[in-house]
């Protein structure tokens, strides 16, 4: 089937965010029922449809408020005579379904673009492989004492229905590629792009130009005034820079060299310029632990300093955030021993930083399901760091080939409390215990989210 191209301006003229119409939404999850509401709330005729089941909490929502939906099927003929489609960022644009869309014409925008068609509260927006959740959650933390600023996007509460609720003045999103994928025009007035590492590449043809492409769609509509804040030392970032130049005023960020406007890390400082206006600040009270949170505190303070951030409110607030829940998060020490959840590690460059921030000998819970993983930039920190490790998955084959030779102790199980009860009879005085799995979860676990509660409560039984 020939897919029938459609310039911006029809796009527009199908899609202006003035309301009305009749509005079409694949997904009945969090984004899905967010935009449900707002565009009802528009003045949308609104249905939501959904291949699976739709959550029970989803669900009341939907019908407390009249809105039409269906669940486990697609009814096709209804779905193709929507004005405009909001499409779960869970679902791929190989789907038959939204093949057939596109055939004929309809808009696919992702939740982050319907929703910011009603708003003019300023945006930050951030992506990238990995830091994104901390980093997005920094910067509110950083915002909020001074500014009347939401957190949304990929992360709690949607954009969507916050705009309905609260209707912020300003707003941090956290977006994946997959939200990027389907924006028009979508512009935020900050960018922010942490790193790009191969991930997910199952959904852009395995082809990881194509998914860098998709992190710099942050970027495409900003104009001058706007700025894109990214790490300088991230090759892949700065390469299709040179190659691709953007609009945005560039605003980066080094660990390895002195940034003239932007932020670099020197001798324990973090310094940061913004048109001559400079502040230091010393790092050695930071919370958080790992040269990659140095880059999210840069990249956070970026923003803060550009937004007129008291220097003072920065620096208190970088001392007492306390992290992200299942990101290099600490959950018990039990005979000297520290359990760390970093279950949202779920590619090899994740789990590079965890165990890179190990400064003990670690017994390493890894496995999952596996996206196509590189393991090999992990050997050295295995060689030096890991004295056992526990493999979680349905199919461990590929962990026990890469790392079968380099440790003493390689173990495989099924079970989440089965890997705490087999690290806790190998860990030693003054040892950690690291989850950080470098897979998916979707073999054992709902998401990484329950893989890392069921982590947490199996140490809190020991």
């Amino acid at each position: 089937m020939k897919e029938k191209k459609i310039n911006k301006s029809e796009q527009l003229q199908s899609f202006g965010g003035v309301g009305g119409g009749f509005l079409v939404i694949l997904g009945g999850g969090e984004s899905g029922v967010g935009t449900a509401l707002l565009g009802k709330a528009k003045g949308y005729t609104v249905f939501v449809s959904d291949r699976g089941k739709i959550k029970t909490k989803y669900k009341d929502v939907l019908i407390h408020n009249g809105i039409e939906w269906e669940e486990e099927q697609h009814t096709e003929a209804k779905i193709l005579n929507a004005d405009v489609v909001m499409k779960s960022p869970g679902i791929p644009d190989t789907v038959a379904l939204v093949k057939a869309i596109k055939e004929k014409g309809i808009t696919i925008v992702s939740e982050i673009e319907f929703a910011s068609k009603f708003t003019s509260a300023s945006i930050i927006g951030i992506t990238g492989s990995n830091g994104k959740t901390t980093t997005a959650t920094l910067t509110h933390h950083l915002l909020k004492d001074e500014l009347n600023v939401g957190l949304a996007g990929n992360i709690g509460d949607s954009f969507a229905k916050q705009l309905l609720e609260k209707n912020y003045e300003n707003y941090v999103l956290e977006i994946s590629s997959f939200q990027l994928d389907d924006v028009i025009d979508f512009k935020p007035k900050i960018a922010v792009i942490t790193n790009i590492t191969p991930d997910h590449l199952d959904r852009y043809d395995y082809k990881f130009e194509n998914y860098v492409n998709a992190k710099f769609r942050i970027a495409m509509n900003q104009t001058k005034g706007d700025y894109l804040i990214y790490d300088a030392d991230d090759e892949v970032i700065t390469n299709h820079l040179k190659a691709n130049p953007v609009q945005s005023t560039l605003l980066p960020f080094s660990l390895k060299k002195e940034i003239e406007n932007g932020a670099y890390f020197k001798n324990n400082k973090l310094i940061i310029t913004i048109y001559n206006n400079q502040i230091i600040m010393p790092t050695t009270n930071l919370t958080l632990e790992g040269k990659h949170n140095i880059k999210n505190a840069m990249a956070a303070s970026t923003v803060a300093h550009l937004l007129k951030i008291r220097k003072q409110t920065i620096r208190e607030s970088l001392e007492n955030f306390q992290g992200v829940e299942h990101r290099l998060e600490q959950v018990l020490k039990i005979n000297r021993v520290q359990y760390i959840n970093d279950s949202k590690a779920t590619n090899v460059n994740a789990t590079y930083f965890a165990l890179e921030s190990m400064d003990a000998p670690t017994v390493w819970i890894v496995g999952g399901v596996d996206k196509g993983n590189d393991y090999r930039e992990l050997f050295p920190f295995v060689n030096e760091k890991v004295k056992a490790i526990i493999c979680l998955g349905v199919d461990n084959g590929k962990l026990m080939d890469a790392f079968g030779s380099m440790v003493d102790v390689i173990v495989e199980t099924q079970f989440m409390s089965e890997a705490v009860k087999i690290a806790y009879k190998i860990a030693e005085s003054g040892d950690n215990v690291l989850l950080s799995p470098a897979c998916a979860s979707f073999d054992l676990f709902e998401n990484y989210e329950d893989r890392g509660r069921q982590f947490k409560n199996a140490v809190r039984n020991l």
